[in-house]
């Protein structure tokens, strides 16, 4: 499994979101390189964001989910083109799994185990 995980559930809907897009990126001194890119799978989740043999370090990272893309896809107009969520990695040994809970007008996030 991949160090670093997602998962997108609808909350308008109270399903997954699925073939959302998502792209990961970590922050450099010189900004930000991007180091993955995926949808996410039926069941809302992106499990290989970060590429084989591409190790976290300790640094800020940011996932940014095309919401404007998914909900137009379903013919929904949403306040949030774009949710991107910024987080620091302290342990790079560790699983991170970083969860959004999105609706057209909102969305919230957590660590996940």
């Amino acid at each position: 499994m991949s160090a670093l995980t997602t998962h997108v559930l609808d909350t308008s809907l109270g399903r997954p979101a699925a073939g959302l897009g998502v792209t990961l990126e970590r922050r450099e001194s010189d900004g930000w390189i991007q180091l993955g890119r995926g949808r996410t799978d039926a069941d809302g989740r992106c499990r290989d964001l970060l590429p084989e043999g591409v190790t976290l370090q300790i640094a800020s990272y940011r996932l940014s989910f095309d919401s404007g893309g998914y909900f137009q896809g379903r013919g929904v107009a949403g306040f949030y083109p774009f949710v991107s969520i910024v987080f620091d990695v302290r342990e790079p040994s560790q699983h991170y799994h970083v969860p959004l809970l999105l609706s057209p007008f909102g969305y919230s996030t957590y660590r996940g185990s």
